[in-house]
């Protein structure tokens, strides 16, 4: 009996820079796309043959580089990597050229980077698809993720309450866009000068009214974090700001998540993490080993999300 794969709206553009650049039936029909890849695998075996995607990662990388290259490769495609945590790049030479060269021997390039400017600038000086696969400023990778991770815990994420809570980081930004494009009601706590940046959360609440979705920010923890059904946070010093950390680490130790502050939250509420973490930092080992917590789930899920991107993109 022959199979088929579910429809994909026409997408807005041929790039995941943020996770903001997607409507949200769009990013809805993701996540369908993401459940059926999940449990149909062979539907998808053949959505990459042919292709060669180039991986650029400046920064270290466990989850991100495996999920993608097994990903890849479990659809059929072929992965070039290219090790930059040594040299970024535009140093060597310019960006422009880097993704220039690079379109003409392969398909897409996704990319970890510093800097989301040189995202910006490969996708408009290239045709190919070009993925975010982190940078200062956006990770919708991960977002992606988390969200399609919460939709399997709790059958629907419209009118979800989930509470963020920590650095206003570039998790914290793709959390927003996606979310208000979800319907997902994300409660964001963070110290005074660490909160999401305004254009983010500006054009998050527009797109909330759509989706009747509700972003908050606050400064106390345990406010956000009151009758929520789930709880999220993310190392209080993303790579990058590394000579931060002796104040970061003093500045935000209110917002530690333990179980102190997890009882505050709907009975079970689930926990979430990105991972790496730091145990005793922005989350105690209770919390990140014990029943409530998701964070190896959606490891795992960043592979069959990321497989949806990719199959969307190379539709």
């Amino acid at each position: 009996m022959a199979t088929t794969t579910l429809a994909i709206p026409a997408r807005e553009t041929n790039d995941l820079l943020t996770g903001g650049e997607w409507s949200p039936a769009h990013s809805r029909e993701l996540l369908a796309i993401t459940s059926d890849i999940k449990a149909n695998p062979a539907r998808y075996a053949e959505t990459l043959r042919g292709k060669l995607l180039a991986l650029i990662f400046e920064k270290p990388s466990l989850r991100t580089r495996v999920t993608f290259e097994v990903g890849i490769q479990s659809m059929g495609g072929h992965v070039v990597f290219l090790d930059h945590t040594q040299a970024r790049l535009g140093e060597r030479e310019s960006i422009a050229d880097v993704a220039r060269n690079l379109e003409r021997w392969v398909q897409g390039i996704v990319a970890r980077v510093y800097e989301q400017r040189v995202l910006e600038e490969m996708a408009t000086t290239t045709e190919i698809p070009v993925i975010n696969a982190l940078s200062d400023r956006f990770h919708p990778c991960q977002a992606l993720a988390d969200y399609f991770t919460l939709e399997e815990k709790f059958g629907s994420l419209k009118g979800l309450n989930l509470a963020y809570v920590g650095d206003g980081n570039n998790v914290c930004h793709s959390l927003l866009y996606l979310g208000a494009r979800l319907g997902v009601n994300l409660r964001v706590a963070t110290p005074v000068n660490y909160a999401p940046d305004a254009d983010v959360v500006s054009d998050s609440r527009r797109v909330a009214k759509e989706t009747k979705a509700k972003i908050e920010l606050f400064t106390d923890a345990r406010e956000a974090v009151e009758d929520v059904q789930a709880v999220y946070t993310d190392s209080w010093t993303s790579m990058g700001f590394e000579a931060e950390e002796k104040v970061r680490s003093e500045v935000f130790k209110p917002y530690q998540v333990n179980r102190k502050l997890m009882a505050l939250a709907e009975h079970g509420a689930t926990f979430m993490h990105c991972l790496p973490a730091h145990r005793g930092y922005e989350v105690t080992s209770d919390v990140l080993d014990g029943a409530q917590s998701v964070v190896l789930d959606q490891s795992e899920n960043r592979m069959y999300v990321q497989k949806a991107i990719l199959h969307t993109l190379f539709r």
